[in-house]
């Protein structure tokens, strides 16, 4: 197909479902039934336009059924389709999805031991329950109040302290740590030096920056739990880190790897992309068996690193192919106009079109929103390509 043709049946090729996957993988210890503390209970839709606070909101998008989002009306409300510009989505693979919210709109769970994780289903946060205290992985502003109730949760059931004496960032960013300024001035915060400096140039009061800090590795011991923190270089963000707790098998890195779905738009709107490609190798290197990637609404396993990695060869693979596109249209049409802009635009989105397209047929059905990102993940890794590799095309060493 040409990229014209590509271009003009792009809605059609983004809607191409070539199956589902099995039933969702299960990488935590839920909270039975038997357990003091109960397991996160499956929530009735309300209508969008009743008032709600932002918790209330959050929990109902997550809890919706996607036909309910993109095909059907709620009860009281405007039909899906009367709003402008809303375009529909392949369904998501029942693998993809995680466990129920509770009435407050998150969920709890054990990992193994005192390891514990919450989540809204938009975003994830890691903690111990020790004898001396809570340490806390993340403070997502979507999730906020619901860690302390989380963590209630946990400690009244065990009858270990509730109070979190340590907030561990894995990096700057504020839709990971934006929740920090609800622990309290006491916290001992700990985060790269680079996570340190970022903070404090942004100055934001939400994300107090962290008093410990460390370049390459840090062992973090509280209450006879054990954290080993490390530095491996930039990848998404330039303080971005690894946190792993090897009596757990249990990695923590964020905006990375994502069980289930393929990365968040633009490769996950990673700074460096050679880099943030070399993470997933890093990351599987260690000897983990339960992944919490910081996104969305279930924990990882080992096959989903070997999955999202089989994504990105193939993604880097039609990208490179796609590099040899023919410029000459887009040189005749915007180059008389002297509009440089126009060629490089019209250009650059071509080949990302192409690159796109046959990525999308292949993962729709097998990874969540591959119709979704996948165009803009494919423009991200042309860019990298131009300007991390070299890879000009038609904008290279004129002969």
């Amino acid at each position: 197909m040409s990229v014209v043709g590509l271009t003009a049946a792009w809605p059609a090729v983004a809607a191409i479902v070539l199956g589902t996957a099995g039933g969702p993988l299960r990488a935590t210890e839920p909270l039975g039934a038997a357990s003091p503390i109960r397991k996160g209970m499956s929530m009735n839709p309300m209508p969008w336009n009743a008032p709600a606070n932002r918790r209330t909101l959050l929990r109902t998008a997550a809890a919706l059924p996607f036909a309910a989002v993109v095909g059907g009306a709620l009860e009281g409300t405007a039909d899906a389709a009367d709003a402008p510009g809303l375009p529909d989505f392949a369904p998501i693979p029942a693998a993809a999805t995680g466990p129920d919210l509770n009435d407050s709109g998150y969920f709890v769970g054990r990992i193994g031991g005192n390891l514990h994780w919450v989540t809204d289903g938009f975003y994830q946060a890691m903690f111990l329950s020790t004898r001396d205290g809570v340490v806390l992985v993340d403070a997502p502003p979507t999730i906020g109040h619901n860690l302390l109730r989380a963590i209630a949760e946990v400690t009244r059931a065990n009858g270990r302290p509730a109070k979190v004496t340590h907030l561990v960032y894995s990096h700057s960013h504020a839709d990971h740590i934006g929740s920090s300024s609800i622990f309290g001035k006491d916290v001992v915060r700990i985060g790269h030096a680079e996570c340190r400096r970022l903070l404090r140039r942004d100055n934001d009061p939400n994300r107090p920056a962290p008093t410990v800090t460390f370049e390459d590795r840090y062992t973090l011991h509280v209450g006879g739990e054990r954290l080993e923190l490390a530095y491996h270089g930039p990848n998404h963000s330039p303080d971005n880190i690894f946190i792993h707790a090897p009596e757990h098998k249990t990695l923590m890195v964020v905006d990375v790897l994502y069980p289930g779905w393929v990365p968040f738009k633009n490769l996950a709107v990673s700074q460096d992309i050679p880099a943030w490609l070399r993470a997933h190798d890093i990351a599987m290197g260690y000897p983990w068996r339960t992944l919490v990637g910081g996104h969305l609404g279930r924990l990882g396993v080992r096959a989903d690193g070997d999955l999202q990695r089989a994504y990105m060869a193939d993604l880097e693979a039609s990208t490179r192919a796609s590099m040899n596109l023919d410029p000459t249209p887009y040189f005749e049409k915007y180059g008389p106009q002297g509009n440089s802009w126009a060629i490089f635009k019209t250009y650059l989105d071509a080949v990302a079109v192409q690159a796109a397209a046959p990525v999308i047929a292949k993962y729709t059905g097998v990874l969540a929103a591959a119709d979704v990102f996948t165009l803009d993940n494919a423009a991200a890794l042309v860019e990298s390509f131009r300007i991390d590799a070299g890879m000009l095309g038609p904008f290279g060493t004129r002969p």
